[in-house]
Parts: C-alpha cells; sequence; structure tokens
C-alpha cells in the first residue's frame, strides 16, 4: 500500500518554490523627488550594445539556475526510487490474468483480458495521486497511527510501554498495512452483439467499491471520448444508481465482477502501479524540462 514516504512524496513542493519565488521577486526601488523632477543638461544616449540582447541567443539569465535545481530534483527522486518493483506489482505482473497496456509519457494505465467471450477493459490513471489532498482521511488516518505508536514508546522506566510491532507476543500475526489512497478503476465488458457493461468502482485499502453499473446497447458509447459520442450518452437510460439496487443483486454483481479478477489482489495492484509508474513519470518531466532549458 501507499506508504507515508510515498505521500509526502506525491504532495507538493511548495517550500523550496515559495523560497525562489521570493529570491527571484526584488522589493521595487523607490523613486525620490529629486530623481523624478530633475533632468539631464545634455542629451544622453543609449549605450551601443546591450548585455540582455546578448543572452538571448543563449537563454535567459535565470536558466542555469533552472538546470541546476531540476538536476537537484532528479537526484533526489532517484535517490527514493526503488530498484526494485514493489512486492504486489511483481507478483500481479507475473500471475495476474490481465495484459498490461502502459505507454510512458501517458496518465492512464489500461488492463485487457478475454474471458469467454467477452473482453474485459480496465482503466485507471495516475491522476487520481497527483490530485490527491494532502488533508484527506486516509492521511490523517496513516498519520494518527504513527503519532500512536510514538505515544506507546515514550514514557519513563517504571511506566514503559511496548508498541505492539516490538512484542514477541504479536509475532507472526498479520501486520496492519498504510492506509492506500482511493483510487478510481474504471471496467467496461462487452460481448458480440449484446453492447457493453461499464462499471465504475474504486480501488482502496485491498477493497473494490461499485460505485455504478451502467449497460449501453451500443458498446461504443461505454469507450466515448468524442464530444459527440459523451453527447449521444447523456440521453440515454443506463440503469439506478447501484446504491438503490436490492442488497442481494449488489452482491452478486460484486461476486460477477471477482469471477473476471475483479477483486483483491486487483485493488492492492493499482494504488501501487499508479504510486510507481507517477515517479518514473516525474522523473520523465524533470529529464524533459531540463533538456528543453539546456538546448
Amino acid at each position: 500500500m501507499l506508504s507515508i514516504k510515498s505521500l509526502a512524496r506525491s504532495a507538493p513542493r511548495v517550500a523550496s518554490r515559495l523560497t525562489s519565488s521570493a529570491i527571484r521577486r526584488p522589493a521595487a526601488r523607490p523613486i525620490s523627488c529629486l530623481q523624478s523632477s530633475w533632468k539631464p543638461t545634455r542629451p544622453q544616449f543609449a549605450a551601443a550594445f546591450s548585455t540582455s540582447s546578448a543572452r538571448s541567443s543563449t537563454g535567459g539569465e535565470s536558466d542555469e539556475q533552472l538546470i541546476a535545481k531540476l538536476e537537484t530534483e532528479i537526484q533526489v527522486e532517484e535517490e527514493m526510487k526503488d530498484e526494485q518493483l514493489p512486492t504486489s506489482v511483481k507478483d500481479y505482473l507475473e500471475n495476474g490474468p490481465f495484459e498490461i497496456i502502459d505507454t510512458p509519457g501517458e496518465e492512464d494505465v489500461v488492463l485487457t483480458r478475454q474471458f469467454g467471450d467477452e473482453k474485459i477493459t480496465i482503466t485507471f490513471s495516475i491522476a487520481d495521486l497527483n490530485n490527491l489532498d494532502p488533508e484527506a482521511d486516509f492521511q490523517d488516518r496513516a498519520m494518527s497511527d504513527e503519532e500512536h505508536v510514538d505515544n506507546i514508546n515514550q514514557g519513563d522506566e517504571k511506566n514503559f510501554k511496548v508498541a505492539p510491532e516490538d512484542s514477541l507476543e504479536n509475532e507472526g500475526e498479520d501486520v496492519e498495512q498504510d492506509p492506500s489512497f482511493p483510487a478510481r478503476v474504471n471496467i467496461i465488458i462487452e460481448k458480440p452483439g449484446k453492447g457493453a457493461l461499464a462499471v465504475e468502482t474504486t480501488a482502496q485499502d485491498g477493497s473494490i467499491v461499485i460505485e455504478n453499473v451502467y449497460h449501453y446497447v451500443d458498446a461504443s458509447h461505454a469507450h466515448a471520448k468524442t464530444a459527440e459520442k459523451i453527447a449521444e450518452r447523456q440521453d440515454l437510460y443506463v440503469g439506478p444508481p447501484f446504491g438503490n439496487l436490492d442488497e442481494e443483486l449488489q452482491v452478486l454483481l460484486d461476486q460477477y465482477l471477482d469471477e473476471r479478477g475483479v477483486n483483491t489482489a486487483l485493488a492492492i495492484f493499482v494504488p501501487d502501479y499508479i504510486d510507481m509508474k507517477e515517479q518514473k513519470e516525474y522523473l520523465r518531466w524533470l529529464s524533459n524540462v531540463k533538456d528543453f532549458v539546456a538546448a
């Protein structure tokens, strides 16, 4: 699951930006009354050369500082990067039923498989991590868990308590993992001549939660990306809110998806893969910006 370190890495890098913006915005120099009223008695001539125009062919004054900062960010990210795939990602790629389509430079990741005569397409995006709210409840829970452990480990010798992970009595028990962030997982199941089911779900903390189940007679509406197709889809009745369905029907739809590989393993894999891909894409972006500025 997504660790506290990962949350800190994905949060906006604000402090350094505030510092640099303060440096490059010096206060305006005040003009005295003497300066405003005094006029030269002799005509002034422009300089025969301009330092700013001379630099224009090789870049601006701040280019070197920007390149140095980008190189520092790249070094920091490289040091934080795990050399090996997370276990959950490695296991799923080796044993999962889906083929993964991950195009460098794109936010979306696509999983595909055949299940009988059905074509199943699953899509998730690193945008869910980039749009992460740093004050979200799942982060607060994680921070409070750390504070709780710190409080347990503090105290004098007389009233000293041992944290659960330090206790021999808990050896062999399952250790609670850090909470993951909610990741949107969109599923499309198509059958020849039967249209498509489009299922909107959220993967978090090892669970897939169904939010909506839509049926489209025309499968192209499930994949709608053009303005025309989206407009057509808005006028269709595709089903009631999932929460309004009979509880037994909700359970059976859960089982229906589970049989097709939309299960706990997928729910654990998606947030971890998003975290890994986001770091790769951020490193690629830093490198591309540095190359552009330096060119």
